[in-house]
């Protein structure tokens, strides 16, 4: 899988400019706040329909104008992909080769990406939730059937949530059994297929950690979580937490059990990397990570997604950037930087922007 070309208009600071891709390695250059992590941002867009940085897509809309647009379009193992994003300040208009949904499930998935910058050491450093929205951001570009009962579990968890904190202790009750089937059911899928992921990831991330620190460092990535089996067993096991778990839950107020609850524990030679690790360790660690997600898309598609590195590389000592290029050979990877000069690999497609606006 690789994106052939990307269009913006009046998305961030560029007015009307089209990128054109290679297979290999890409190399956006220039400097400081000209515009490099807006097109990485943009291909990330158009992969998941949402940003890694703005908390409201008009904030994408070019400062004087009404909308915005991104259209990417990619060849895969499965047919060639367009996908265009239009952005309004009160909406966003998606259309798959030109016809128009109404459903972000029907764009997750038709180009798919991993995605890394210095922010992404959330998913080491900060909290439970930043390890749960990588394992879902992944999982919902592998399958919609997860990303479908992600949202359904989200909205029942919402309106359990309401009903634990009414006032009519007996009504709650009376009335929890109800949500507590349908949460159990969504759950399940949920829980599955990230066993499934996590069962796949771990061995893949200690490989490419080892790869990359030269042998020096092990790096563990095990569940935080304690349901295993089928999805029938899963849900059998959720209920009877719902279930065993109401008294508790009644005093706090909100629902105590369930994957959103899940963590992921990550270790480097035995000790917890967020407590222990440097920050070296700690990026290493996420990069890891990341690395070993291409490598899950690749095993259940048979293709590579596109790796987006956003200044990712020059936090790392000249060894292991060497070889974190050496290990994403063969995968289309859009690298934004200042200097290109950094990235030492036979083949470079270099595009340097400067206000916006592709100068090379």
């Amino acid at each position: 899988m690789y994106i052939e070309t990307l269009v913006l208009k009046n998305f961030r600071n560029y007015e009307n400019q089209t990128f054109r891709f290679t297979e290999g390695t890409n190399v956006i250059c220039g400097m400081n706040a000209q515009g490099k992590t807006n097109c990485a941002e943009a291909v990330f867009y158009l992969c998941t329909g949402y940003s890694p940085r703005a908390t409201r897509d008009k904030q994408v809309i070019r400062y004087g104008e009404d909308k915005a647009y991104i259209s990417g379009t990619a060849k895969t193992a499965y047919g060639n992909v367009n996908v265009e994003l239009t952005f309004y300040p009160d909406k966003k208009n998606i259309r798959i080769n030109g016809v128009e949904t109404l459903k972000m499930g029907e764009l997750i998935g038709n180009i798919n990406s991993v995605f890394f910058n210095p922010g992404e050491l959330k998913l080491i450093q900060e909290s439970p939730e930043d390890r749960r929205r990588f394992m879902d951001i992944s999982l919902s570009q592998m399958n919609k059937k997860y990303f479908y009962a992600l949202q359904k579990y989200k909205k029942i968890l919402s309106q359990r949530n309401s009903l634990l904190k009414d006032e009519d202790v007996n009504l709650v009750r009376d009335t929890l059994p109800l949500w507590d089937a349908q949460l159990a059911k969504a759950a399940a899928v949920i829980v599955r297929d990230r066993n499934e992921f996590l069962r796949l990831l771990a061995p893949q991330a200690k490989e490419a950690h080892a790869f990359i620190t030269g042998g020096k460092e092990i790096l563990e990535v095990s569940a935080g979580y304690r349901y295993e089996g089928d999805e029938r067993t899963i849900e059998g096991q959720i209920l009877s937490d719902l279930k065993e778990s109401v008294e508790k839950s009644l005093v706090l107020g909100y629902t105590t059990v369930g994957p959103h609850r899940d963590d992921l524990k990550i270790k480097i030679n035995g000790e917890d990397v967020k407590t222990y690790g440097s920050q070296g360790q700690q990026r290493t660690a996420a990069l890891s990570l990341k690395l070993a997600e291409l490598e899950v898309f690749n095993f259940r598609f048979k293709e590579y997604p596109v790796l987006l590195l956003d200044d990712a590389l020059s936090e790392l000592d000249s060894f292991r950037r060497a070889r974190v290029l050496e290990r994403t050979k063969g995968i289309q990877t859009i690298i934004t930087c200042t200097e290109a000069d950094d990235i030492s690999v036979d083949s470079v497609n270099k595009i340097t922007v400067q206000a916006g606006k592709i100068v090379d």
